[in-house]
C-alpha cells in the first residue's frame, strides 16, 4: 500500500504530493514551521492527512520550545494549535485533530512538561492508527453499493495520498476493484491544480485499475451519454444537517448527477462532520491564490497579464443532491438531520482499542 504520512526516525515524514506524478519524493518534517508551509502548499493534502499533519506539527512545535511548566505547556500548546489551524480553514479534520489532543492533555494530571510532551507524541500516533482504520471500515461498508461492475466517477483525489489508510472514497473504489465490480473509474482532472490527473490517476495506475481522465467540463456529456453509473467522491466538511463542503467542482456534479438520475455519494470519516456548523452556508471557503487559476500548475501563463481570477478552493454541495454518506459506522442515508445523530462519536476515546 502506498503509505503517504508516517511518523519515523524522530521526523514526520510525507509523500511530497507537488513532486507527482513526475517523481516519488518523501520530504521529512522536523519542525511545526515545515509542517505549516507543507500544509500551505499542498505538500500534504486531503483533510484526514491534514488532521495527521496538524497533530504531529503541534509535537514538534512543542518539542522545539521546550516549556518549562504545566500551565506554559498548556499555553504553548493552544498557541501552536491556533497557529497550525490557520494553514487551511475549510477541512475540520485539521481543527478535530487538533483539538483532541488538546482536551487529552487539558484532562491529563501529569505536571511534568517532558511527561506532557511523550503524551502528545502518543495521542498523534493513536490518530495515524485511528485513521487508517477508519478507512478500512469506510471501504468495507462502501462496497454494499456495488451490487455489480461499474463504472464511477470520482472528483479530487480521495485515496492514499489524501489519508494515513487506503483512502476514503478511492479505497471504496480499490476495495470494489479487487472484487471485480469496477468496470472502469471516469476521474476529474480537477481544476486548477489538477489534483485527479496528478494524483487520482497515479494511484490508479499504481494500482493497475482501469482508469480514464476527463476534463471537467466533460462530465455532464459522459452522464448524457450514460457513461456514469456512480460519482463518489470525499468531503472536507460536513454540516450538521449533511450539506458537503469538498473540492471546487464537486456541487456541479452533484446537480448534473441528480438531472440524469445518477446515485451521488460521500465518503467521509467521522472526524470531518462538524456538528457546530448547523448548513453549508457556515462552512468558511478557503480562498486561494489567483495565479493558481490563470497558470497551469505555477508555470505555464494562459492567460493575459495581470488577468484578475478568483480562486475558491471548495464549494459546498446541499444535502438534497446527496444519495448517502458513507463513514466507518455504515451509510447514512436522508434524512441526514437524524441520521448524522445516531453516529456514535466515542469511537476515539476509546484507545485501548487502537494501542
Amino acid at each position: 500500500m502506498i503509505i503517504n504520512i508516517e511518523w519515523a526516525d524522530d521526523s514526520l515524514k510525507i509523500i511530497d504530493q507537488t513532486k507527482l506524478p513526475g517523481k516519488l519524493t518523501i520530504r521529512k518534517l522536523s519542525c511545526v514551521e515545515e509542517v505549516f508551509e507543507a500544509i500551505g502548499k499542498l505538500r500534504v493534502r486531503g483533510a484526514p492527512a491534514l488532521g495527521i499533519a496538524g497533530a504531529f506539527g503541534l509535537y514538534l512545535g512543542l518539542r522545539n520550545k521546550r516549556p518549562t511548566s504545566r500551565q506554559n505547556f498548556l499555553i504553548q500548546a493552544r498557541s501552536i494549535a491556533s497557529y497550525l489551524s490557520e494553514s487551511r480553514p475549510t477541512a475540520v479534520n485539521l481543527q478535530w485533530a487538533l483539538q483532541e489532543i488538546l482536551d487529552s492533555i487539558s484532562r491529563s494530571k501529569k505536571s511534568n512538561p517532558e511527561h506532557l510532551l511523550n503524551l502528545v507524541l502518543e495521542q498523534a500516533k493513536l490518530l495515524l492508527q485511528d485513521d487508517i482504520n477508519r478507512c478500512e471500515n469506510i471501504s468495507k461498508h462502501g462496497i454494499d453499493l456495488f451490487k455489480h461492475r461499474l463504472t464511477v466517477l470520482t472528483h479530487c483525489n480521495t485515496g492514499a495520498l489524501a489519508t494515513a489508510g487506503m483512502g476514503t472514497a478511492l479505497g471504496i473504489i480499490f476495495n470494489a476493484a479487487q472484487q471485480g465490480k469496477i468496470d472502469k473509474v471516469l476521474v476529474d482532472e480537477t481544476r486548477p491544480l489538477l489534483q485527479g490527473a496528478r494524483l487520482t490517476m497515479w494511484e490508479l495506475d499504481y494500482h493497475k485499475i482501469p482508469a480514464v481522465l476527463i476534463s471537467d467540463n466533460m462530465a455532464a456529456y459522459a452522464m448524457q451519454r450514460e457513461m456514469v453509473d456512480m460519482v463518489l467522491v470525499g468531503a472536507d466538511r460536513i454540516a450538521a444537517n449533511g450539506d458537503v463542503a469538498n473540492k471546487i467542482g464537486t456541487y456541479s456534479l452533484a446537480v448534473l448527477a441528480e438531472h440524469h438520475g445518477i446515485p451521488f455519494y460521500v465518503a467521509a470519516p467521522l472526524s470531518t462532520f462538524d456538528h457546530s456548523v448547523p448548513s453549508g452556508e457556515f462552512i468558511p471557503i478557503e480562498e486561494r491564490d489567483p495565479s493558481e487559476i490563470t497558470r497551469i500548475w505555477n508555470k505555464l501563463e494562459i492567460s493575459v497579464p495581470g488577468a484578475k481570477s478568483w480562486n475558491p478552493a471548495f464549494d459546498v454541495t446541499p444535502a438534497k443532491f446527496v444519495s448517502g454518506i458513507i463513514t466507518e459506522q455504515g451509510i447514512l442515508f436522508p434524512p441526514f438531520e437524524k441520521s448524522i445523530k445516531q453516529l456514535n462519536y466515542q469511537v476515539y476515546q476509546n484507545q485501548e482499542e487502537l494501542k
